[in-house]
Parts: structure tokens; sequence; C-alpha cells
């Protein structure tokens, strides 16, 4: 039997902790998975040792500096072409030798190539949360009309993709996301007082850049999950929930009209929902060692305390909201924990900042895209004069 083609892979966020993961499997799997493309925001030097070592012909700078100087160092092969800015990276997203087109750069940046991407038939890859959460509407209507396939990343989600594989959206009753709680998950008040960003950005789990990592510790990346939930898979607001999972090795949980339940397990590391949105609906030996539940494993789930965690009510509100509530939180929180790493804002006061924001910019359902930009640009400003 004839070996498969290989999926050839555009990689948009490749110095980072979800670019690095993805290289990891790439490389694991050179029979199946052949990169062609690779971006990054500025460090050239880094994005150099990748494209020596994995052969890849196009590369993507967004910083202007960084793109001149790695056109000018002779540390890229002969032939290699560069492509900058946002439109170097949209040009990358549609490229014709592409099949899967894997988003993981911060914040929306990725929005437009994300868009392109389906424009163009690739199947998404999407690791970028912020893309659902300011637009889901938008690129959820893209998917369905090139009729690409849009395969979720965030382990969350990659989890609920997998449990509900085979079942209609009816039979869904709700899904549950878990959360480890971050690194603050048993301070005290008092102590969550005096976080200091090098706290913040240790979480007990996973390695993380330092921005998600504080939306751990908020558990405003939990909010973002569940409002990119709600907009992934066609959900009601009340269907969506979010339980503190310690052990991160339960990913989500899917409850059935009937009663039942299924759930997703793995260790937390994020090859896996890497190398299953890669590899789907295909798969293949894993980059880490696997569960081996004749060992003891304890499983502990408790509720969320809101009061605690008050970036979840507020998720709550924007999802029952709709509209543009969603970009607002996201685009306030942003900034908080900009200001919060930048040691100008003390970190209980993040979700004081994307609450006033929220009660200042009111929702409403978004026309177009440019709609939501609008909204977006605006809400960073409002939720500036409020550090």
């Amino acid at each position: 039997m004839p070996a498969l083609p290989r999926t050839r892979v555009v990689l948009l966020g490749a110095t980072g902790s979800i670019g690095e993961n993805t290289l990891r499997v790439i490389a694991a799997h050179p029979d199946k998975l052949e990169l062609v493309a690779v971006a990054a925001r500025g460090q050239w030097e880094k994005l150099a040792a990748i494209a020596q070592k994995f052969r890849v012909p196009h590369v993507g700078l967004f910083d202007d500096a960084a793109l001149a100087a790695a056109r000018a160092s002779g540390a890229f092969s002969p032939g290699t072409q560069f492509h900058g800015g946002l439109s170097g990276l949209t040009d990358l997203a549609r490229l014709p030798e592409a099949d899967t087109v894997l988003v993981a750069v911060v914040g929306t940046t990725g929005l437009e190539p994300a868009l392109a991407a389906l424009a163009a038939g690739k199947h998404l890859a999407l690791a970028s949360k912020e893309i659902l959460v300011l637009a889901g509407k938008f690129v959820m209507a893209a998917a369905r009309a090139s009729g690409a396939k849009l395969l979720p990343v965030d382990s969350e989600h990659n989890a609920v993709f997998q449990c509900l594989e085979g079942h209609s959206s009816s039979d869904i009753a709700r899904i549950t996301l878990t959360a480890s709680g971050g690194a603050f998950r048993d301070w005290s008040p008092e102590r969550l007082a005096h976080v200091t960003p090098a706290d913040a950005t240790k979480h007990p789990n996973w390695s993380m850049g330092p921005k998600i990592t504080v939306d751990s510790a908020t558990l405003a990346n939990k909010g973002l999950e569940l409002i990119e939930a709600q907009q992934l898979f066609g959900l009601r607001a009340d269907q969506c929930h979010a339980v503190i999972h310690p052990q991160s090795i339960v990913h989500a949980l899917v409850g059935f009209t009937d009663g039942s339940t299924l759930a997703q397990l793995c260790p937390p590391s994020m090859t896996f929902p890497i190398q299953h949105a890669l590899l789907h609906p295909a798969r293949a030996p894993g980059v880490e060692t696997p569960l081996d539940f004749t060992k003891l494993l304890s499983l502990e789930f408790r509720p969320i305390d809101e009061t605690r965690f008050p970036m979840m009510r507020l998720a709550r509100e924007v999802m029952q909201a709709g509209g543009t509530a969603p970009a607002v939180y996201n685009a306030a929180n942003e900034i908080a924990v900009a200001a919060f790493l930048a040691g100008r804002l003390p970190f209980v006061a993040i979700p004081r900042v994307v609450d006033n924001t929220l009660q200042t910019l009111t929702s409403f359902e978004p026309a177009d895209l440019a709609a939501v930009l609008a909204v977006d640009a605006e809400a960073r400003r409002v939720a500036t004069t409020q550090l």
C-alpha cells in the first residue's frame, strides 16, 4: 500500500511555547508532517535555527527591524523567501503548497491570517483563543463557507472536540472544561494582595508564556476558553461550565442528554492536542509518555469560587450578553495583564479594570469585522484609563 502524502504545515508563532511543542510533534513524524513555512514576531535567530533544521523555504517576521536583520544575517539558506508584517503572515496562511495552518501567535494578530487560511480552504489548527473570542461569529462563518476544517489546539477544546466526534450537537447537555487553578489556587486573599509578576508566571503544571500563565492565575484563561467553546461548538452560555482540577489530567468532560459523560485524559503536555489537530483523523504514537493507569492516580475536582475568581463571573456575564462584550473582556484583560507584568497594576486589580471597562462600553451585535476591531481598540483605550 503506497504511503500517504505528508501534511504540509504552516506554523505561525514558531518561537513560542505552542510553536516549540509543534516542532517536537513534526520532528517525531517526518513521514507524516512537513513544515513549509514558519513565522514569529521578532526572534529571527530562533527562526533561523528552525528554518535550517526543518529546511523551511518560507519565513515570516512581523517586526520590520527583525525582518531586516534576518535578511542581512546570512543565517538562512540561500533561496529562503522572506515575508514581512501582517501581510506577510497572511500570505503564508494561504500558501498554495500548504495543507494546514497552525495559528499560535499571541493576541489578535492571528485573526487576519486565520481568516485568510479558511478562505483559501486550508485546514486551520487554532491555538490563539483570542481570535474566536474577538470574532468567533465571523471565523465560524468563514469555516462553514469554505468547508475547511477548524481544529482546536487548546487542550480543553481539543478534548471536547474528541469527545464529540460521532455525536450530534443536539445530544449535548453540557460541557465542562477543567482548570488547574493556576499558581495561587490555595493562596489566601491576604497573600494575593502581594503577588508579584515573578510569582504569577510560575504555573504548577504547564509551561506557557507569561500572559497566559497570569490568565491561568486569575482564571481569565478559563473565562476566555468558555467564551471560545460557546462559539466553537455552537452552545448556549448555560451549557458551558468549568471546574478546578489540580492534576490537569482530565481536560474536558461532555455530558449528553441521556445522562452519560465522556472525558478526555492525557498528561499535561500540549504535544497531545497539537498532534491530534495536525494528524486528524489519523492517530500515531505520541511524543510524550502516556498515562499509566496501573500506577496510583488521583483525580480531584472542585467547584470554582467566583468570589475568589471574579474573572469567571465576568466571563459568564459576557457570555450572556454576547455581541461585542467578549471582545471588550479580552481587550481589557490584555491591557490589565500587561500593566501588572510591567509593575504598574496590582494582581488583584486586574478584574476591576476588566469590570469597569465592560460597564463603560455597551455591547451590541457587530455587523462586520471592522466594527469588532473598532470595539477592540476602544476597549483598550478605556481600559488604559482604568489603570
